[in-house]
């Protein structure tokens, strides 16, 4: 990031411009008294009161006036500098994130429903993500990873945007999802590992047990925060009649909190429940500011001096100054 600004780096030697009206009653006061009346027989010459040659005079003080300006200027000393900010990342985080697609989070107490809703947060929380490597992990009665941990968030959201009911048997294998969350990121290098595991229900399938799988993880450094998606009790489910097509029916939400828990506990992690789309996106944020990188700001300034400009333009008027007074204002004289 580059961040550009003109300053000057001695202001104080503004104040000596208070000279100037000094000046200007010296001018006016004392040296005008003092200065001798020229005499010319050539009139013609002179012309007529408002002859540009009456104010030749008065062009003196206007010059050394401004070059005293523009040297006090070019004291104060401008410059301009170009600031260049480089971060530079301390900590990597690798995070995989562990999404339950069992037909259960077709459940509509979520808007449009809950995969539907986590989909687009777990999006969002992508977008938030700068210097770490992300994964994706989907599961059911088996689980898939759907994406390697890396750097390429735009790959990862479009994989997230894919994800839909059917790609896996049904069924909740919470431990063969977190087994195969903990696979991607057991030989990571990353000072911080991470697994986000959403579900909406209890184990069900798999063949490994979820506490095996978070004896893993916490084997491996792993920190696992845990998502219960859904309200309890009767929740609102969509399904196909053969006949009236689409329609609403109520079921039972059951999620397993206990089991939740003690993965989060057993991997030094947290557990966390989200009962609508609003709860779910603040439970995101409050990871993302949990496992936020560490960052390193180094600031470049590179300076550039303005103040010859000013001194060439006064040493100019000044040698203007003197031929005007000892060439020009001396022939019209010797006239």
């Amino acid at each position: 990031m580059n961040n550009s600004n003109y300053f000057f780096e001695n202001p104080e030697a503004f104040y000596l411009l208070l000279l100037l009206p000094l000046y200007i009653l010296y001018l006016v006061f004392i040296q005008r008294k003092k200065q001798p009346k020229v005499k010319h027989s050539a009139t013609t010459f002179m012309g007529s009161k408002g002859h540009l040659l009456n104010f030749l005079p008065y062009l003196s003080p206007l010059l050394k006036m401004s070059a005293f300006a523009l040297l006090v200027i070019a004291l104060a000393r401008p410059r301009g500098v170009d600031e260049s900010v480089e971060t530079i990342s301390k900590e990597g985080i690798d995070i995989v994130l562990t999404m339950d697609v069992s037909t259960s989070m077709k459940a509509l107490d979520f808007k449009p429903n809950r995969l539907e809703a986590s989909k687009e947060i777990a999006i969002d929380f992508v977008d938030g993500r700068k210097n770490d490597r992300i994964g994706l992990v989907i599961y059911a009665a088996e689980s898939f990873t759907q994406c390697p941990i890396t750097t390429d968030y735009k790959i990862v959201k479009n994989l997230i945007k894919d994800i839909d009911f059917g790609l896996l048997e049904d069924g909740t294998a919470i431990g063969m999802g977190l087994a195969t969350a903990v696979s991607r990121l057991k030989d990571s290098k990353a000072e911080s590992k991470v697994i986000i595991l959403l579900t909406d229900g209890e184990n069900t399938a798999g063949l490994i047990s979820p506490m095996t799988a978070a004896e893993m993880a916490a084997k491996f450094g792993i920190k696992v925060y845990t998502i219960a998606v859904g309200r309890k009790g009767e929740v609102p489910y969509p399904y196909n009649h053969p006949f009236l097509g689409r329609q609403i029916q109520k079921i039972n939400s059951k999620v397993d909190v206990k089991l939740l828990k003690n993965i989060a506990t057993t991997t030094s992690g947290k557990f966390f429940r989200a009962k609508n789309n609003k709860k779910l996106k603040e439970i995101y944020k409050e990871i993302e500011k949990l496992e936020k990188t560490e960052v390193q700001e180094l600031k470049y300034k590179n300076y550039t001096e303005f103040y010859r400009k000013y001194v060439t333009i006064a040493l100019f008027l000044l040698v203007f100054d003197r031929l005007l007074t000892y060439v020009f204002l001396k022939s019209i004289a010797k006239c």
